[in-house]
């Protein structure tokens, strides 16, 4: 007796996309349409995954190119240099080895809700992650670029695992006694690297949806900070809060 068609899709449903030719088999000289049409859905996401897989140990090369002469590499990036409200916020990030972390890249390409997920599995797998977090006074004090120099050197400080290498995502970082190589667009570039952005812009989002509770009508948690129509509005309409940077906002303010 042939087995039903939802239950032959419940059971793909429930298997691990990763081994699903083991199912997929027992079913590909199955002519109903229902069950073809199944086939063909589940090839295809089995080819994006080998995709994804390529993709993934690709953006390993710089760890793999280092790997023989160090033995802690970690990838540093941050966020918010550009918003005119809230920290900006760096992350160390060391990943483990032997360890297929899929779907990393450059925070700006992954989707809110993938990056929330990858946070989750970063944090759990990763050797050590560090965050380093400059609040807007310090920015104004000493310009948005030292401030970021000072976040990322603070990341590299709370990490449990000293580092042998950094790999920074296009900067060097002033006062570090660490090995740095600069790459060029890194977060789309090296895993560690866009690990630590997706690490960092989460961390900021979160203190920035925060903030919009503490500081409601300026769109803190749609905006981040940065300089929307709703943003401009209030700010030019109530002022400045706390977490201005009143370097950033001479234009909007009198």
């Amino acid at each position: 007796m042939e087995k039903k068609i939802a239950d032959i899709k419940k059971e793909l449903e429930l298997a691990d996309i990763s081994n699903i030719d083991v199912v997929l088999n027992q079913y590909r000289d199955d002519t109903r349409s229902g069950v073809v049409k199944l086939i063909v859905k589940y090839d295809k996401e089995k080819e994006k995954l080998e995709k994804e897989r390529q993709r993934s140990f690709e953006m390993r090369n710089y760890e793999r190119q280092y790997a023989e002469e160090f033995h802690a590499i970690c990838g540093i990036d941050e966020v918010g240099r550009g918003p005119l409200a809230g920290p900006v916020v760096a992350c160390a990030v060391i990943l483990p080895v032997d360890e297929e972390i899929l779907y990393l890249n450059d925070s700006k390409q992954v989707s809110e809700k993938k990056r929330e997920e990858l946070y989750d599995i970063i944090m759990e797998k990763a050797v050590a992650v560090g965050i380093g977090v400059v609040p807007p006074s310090v920015i104004d004090d000493i310009n948005i670029l030292q401030a970021t120099y000072e976040a990322m050197r603070i990341a590299i400080s709370k990490l449990e695992v000293k580092p042998d290498l950094l790999l920074n995502d296009a900067v060097t970082i002033p006062d570090v006694d660490i090995k740095q190589v600069p790459i060029i667009k890194g977060d789309a570039k090296s895993a560690s690297i866009a690990a630590a952005s997706i690490v960092a812009k989460v961390t900021r989002d979160r203190m920035m949806v925060d903030y919009d509770t503490l500081f409601p009508g300026y769109g803190f948690a749609s905006n981040k900070g940065y300089g929307s129509s709703e943003h401009i509005k209030t700010l030019k309409e109530e002022g400045p809060t706390p977490i201005h940077r009143h370097s950033f906002i001479g234009n909007f303010i009198s």
